[in-house]
């Protein structure tokens, strides 16, 4: 866009300048004159905003840049472009026709007036400063460096969300590393447990461990998965806990609503049950576990409440699970969810309401 302005502006002036001439003689616009002038400046523009600036100032190679930039500011000071473009087409002109006011009827050949005379040259002796071409060059070295200044800001600006992107990544794959492993841990815990008092239900809980398994290598390395899928580990992690327990813990789980279709991050759930089955069951007493998962559109709402059995190692060590959940909560529905954690004299409840993806 700059170069085709200043060629513009250049022809203007070129054919202002030129009222009425033939086409010979608009041939002067292929001179030298005319070259150097379509040439300087967009060696400058070019030549700052590619390489002086990001090389040079951006690097806070500030005196070197300094220098270059008046060498060249002194370079083209010294070559005129513009006064030698303005000199070429009127000395042009004034060689194809005599000057204003001659009479040239008596076949007396006029010669051109003094080269000293020709508009934008000064008589001899007094200095000959290109104004306009200081204009121009000033124009070009603000434009360039702006671009530059421009695409330096842009580039940062990407730079810098795609560290956050990557960054964000590698924190739920670093979550998801902490996640499986103790969840799985736990349950071939259970499992063994099963086995060592040859329970009837080791088989049955051996494939459901199986179709767990296949989930998380499958589904859990992905950011969101079906809610379906996320409801039938639920249920077979819960299958697993009742089996394990038998008639000494009460599980309710349920679910409402329309489940088709609707995205949520996969094992985000499993985090708060297990807590649920490792805090609030007691091999002496009875007790009871809620699962609630309601589905109203695009939004869910879980809870899961359970009483406690072992205060002091709740304390110490759910934290993390708790912790890593919440981080995954942050990443992946920033500003769309709410959690609630209370414990009320001998009870755990949680509460989550997020909107989901569809």
């Amino acid at each position: 866009m700059f170069i085709y302005t200043l060629c513009l502006f250049s022809l203007v002036l070129y054919f202002i300048d030129m009222p009425g001439e033939n086409q010979s003689s608009r041939q002067n616009f292929f001179d030298w004159s005319h070259i150097i002038f379509y040439i300087i400046f967009p060696f400058i523009f070019y030549l700052n905003l590619g390489l002086l600036f990001p090389r040079l100032f951006l690097e806070k190679k500030y005196t070197v840049y300094f220098i270059v930039m008046v060498v060249l500011f002194t370079a083209e000071i010294y070559v005129r472009p513009f006064d030698r473009l303005m000199a070429g087409s009127r000395g042009g002109q004034r060689e194809m026709r005599p000057p204003p006011g001659r009479d040239t009827s008596n076949g007396e050949t006029q010669l051109p007036p003094p080269r000293d005379m020709i508009p934008g040259q000064f008589e001899k002796g007094t200095p000959n400063i290109d104004i306009m071409s200081i204009v121009l060059f000033l124009v070009t070295w603000s434009l360039s460096s702006g671009i530059a200044i421009f695409r330096q800001w842009r580039t940062t600006e990407q730079r810098a969300l795609r560290a956050e992107a990557d960054k964000a990544k590698a924190e739920l794959s670093f979550l998801r590393a902490q996640v499986n492993p103790h969840f799985l841990f736990n349950t071939l815990n259970n499992i063994y447990s099963m086995a060592v008092t040859k329970n009837e239900a080791t088989a049955e809980s051996i494939m459901k461990l199986s179709n767990i398994m296949r989930y998380v290598t499958d589904e859990g390395k992905e950011n969101f998965v079906d809610l379906d899928d996320e409801i039938d580990c639920l249920r077979d992690y819960i299958d697993l806990q009742r089996i394990r327990l038998g008639n000494k813990t009460q599980v309710i789980f349920v679910v409402k609503g329309d489940t088709t279709g609707k995205k949520v991050v996969p094992l985000l759930f499993m985090t708060f049950v297990e807590n649920a089955f490792k805090y609030g069951t007691s091999n002496h007493q009875d007790s009871s576990i809620d699962i609630n998962l309601f589905i109203d559109g695009n939004k869910l709402s879980f809870t899961c409440k359970n009483r406690l059995f072992e205060k002091n190692e709740f304390t110490d060590r759910t934290g993390i699970g708790i912790q890593n959940a919440r981080q995954r909560l942050a990443t992946l529905y920033p500003g769309t969810y709410t959690l609630d954690i209370s414990q009320e004299e001998d009870f755990f409840t949680v509460k989550l309401e997020l909107s989901m993806l569809s």
